[in-house]
């Protein structure tokens, strides 16, 4: 049964409402978007695949912002059929592509983002610096599959930030962190974060959307976290603008090119 409602693309119902408040501000945070009983189902194999795949050994104090900031995991679909059920679910892929106001959406690729007790912060950053894609509608659902509140790496939002595109050329770094920091209050973008987030509940951000995450100042508990980034569906790949762009055409389009629509197969349509 539990399977069968994370399949299930109408058991999770957008108002107008919600859609105008993410169009103006570039993110939003539903509650419940997995139940309980899901997140009971699929928390244990995303943990276990983290375990298993992750190959960092360095202690927190000699890896650099970006090691400290988590632990990240990409395209777990490909190597557990568990994970595999949950980065596919109709439900998320459908309300990504309501949001994003297209009819379909493709898989770009998943991503387990574990703050591992005192782990550090998340600088500010946009995500589709790293995208070649020839688009704006891009998304990234965002899930805790633990509780978490403001002491456990919240992510904070700049919201309206969006609207100004690529910001800079600086991949998610200190500098990245300093240049954001400056724009936002330049720009007098508001911040937004959750005070509390359940397991299950999510947040869906655009990918110029500029955020950033807390510490994680609890001395015990990871804060788990599980993302899908998603694009619409026609969508062609532009010529890599930097190294990282390059290298995310080789690791996520499946051998397409620059010019090609990006229907590879392991970009596949999800929210039908």
């Amino acid at each position: 049964m539990t399977t069968r409602k994370l399949t299930d693309h109408r058991s999770y119902i957008l108002d107008a409402e919600q859609i105008r408040v993410f169009a103006a501000n570039g993110h939003i945070s539903l509650s419940g978007v997995a139940t309980v009983a899901e997140i009971e189902q699929f928390q244990p194999a995303i943990k276990a695949a983290v375990a298993k795949y992750s190959s960092e050994t360095r202690p927190l104090n000699e890896r650099g912002t970006y090691g400290k900031a988590f632990l990240q995991i990409t395209n777990l679909w490909q190597r557990d059929d568990t994970v595999k059920r949950f980065v596919f679910a109709k439900r998320f892929a459908r309300i990504a592509a309501e949001l994003l106001g297209v009819e379909k959406v493709r898989l770009y690729h998943d991503q387990a983002l574990f703050k591992e007790p005192l782990g550090g912060h998340t600088p500010w950053h946009q995500d589709q610096y790293y995208w070649p894609l020839n688009t704006d509608r891009t998304i990234t659902m965002w899930m805790p599959l633990v509780d978490i509140d403001t002491q456990m790496g919240m992510l904070a939002f700049a919201s309206g930030s969006h609207k100004s595109g690529p910001v800079g050329s600086i991949p998610i770094s200190d500098d990245s962190d300093a240049a954001s920091v400056k724009y936002i209050a330049e720009q007098g973008f508001p911040i937004v974060t959750a005070n509390r987030m359940s397991a299950g509940d999510a947040t869906f951000h655009l990918g110029w959307t500029m955020h950033s995450a807390g510490r994680n100042a609890s001395v015990a508990t990871t804060r788990e976290v599980m993302t899908i980034i998603y694009f619409a569906d026609g969508t062609s790949i532009t010529e890599p603008q930097n190294d990282e762009q390059a290298a995310d055409l080789t690791a996520w389009l499946g051998g397409r090119r620059p010019g090609d629509v990006a229907i590879s197969a392991i970009n596949p349509i999800l929210s039908q």
